[in-house]
Parts: C-alpha cells; structure tokens; sequence
C-alpha cells in the first residue's frame, strides 16, 4: 500500500507525539481514510504492520467509531440523530425533512452517488440541541 508523501510525514510525525504506536492508532486511521475514502483491507493491513498490531486489533477499532468506514462512501455523510432527546428538540421534524430533501427513507441511500445517509444515535450528547452531522 502506497500512501501519498504528505501521509507519511503525518504518520513519522505522529509517531513522535504518542507514547506508544498504539496511541497513534485513531489519528492514522482518520488520515488514511481521508486520504483513500475508506479503510479497505489492504489499509488495514498496512497500519497493523506499521503499528506493530493485530489486523483484528485495527478492526476492532474501527468497528467502535462510527466515523470510520471500511465502505466506500461519498462525498457526503448526512447523519440525523434518533436518539429520544433529539426528538424531544426536534429532531423528527429534522429527519423528515431531510427524507424528503434526499427524496429517501432512511433505509435507502440517496440518489446521489455521491453521498450517504445513516440514522445516529447521540447517546446523550445533545445539551439543548438536536444532532445532525
């Protein structure tokens, strides 16, 4: 796996600023799917040599954010959250109208190619306001 030269300089960088290449993990996964689009398994592979871990321990990572991917998706990630208090501030009238802006229910994707649509949950985040990323 090749990464561009400004990846590397990030990753030596890093790497400097961590007390362990573990430590560097979630910051390097951002920067290579920022890079690439998404974490296939070749990417996965390449970090877990670098880092000196498991390709199972880079997954395990990547299944907990859900700011990673290992599927490709667009240019846009539209996020709405369902979460009881988003809805209490208005988070229903939130994700209609984002259904009916993508013309999409929120178990389809939209039109577009170059986007993707996903229901969230804020898990208590929302201090008096709703969530939408």
């Amino acid at each position: 796996m090749k990464f561009s030269d400004q990846f590397e300089a990030r990753f030596s960088e890093m790497l400097m600023h961590y007390p362990t290449k573990r430590s560097a993990l979630v910051p390097t996964l951002l920067y290579a799917q920022d890079e690439v689009g998404f974490l296939s398994d070749e990417v996965i592979a390449e970090l877990a040599r670098r880092l000196d871990l498991t390709e199972l321990e880079v997954s395990n990572v990547i299944s907990y954010y859900s700011m990673l991917t290992t599927k490709s998706r667009g240019k846009y990630n539209v996020q709405v959250c369902t979460n009881i208090a988003c809805m209490l501030r208005g988070g229903e009238e939130l994700l209609v109208h984002c259904k009916k802006k993508l013309g999409v229910d929120t178990k389809a994707q939209p039109p577009m190619a170059c986007s993707r649509w996903k229901k969230w949950n804020a898990l208590a985040r929302a201090v008096g306001r709703r969530q939408f990323r």
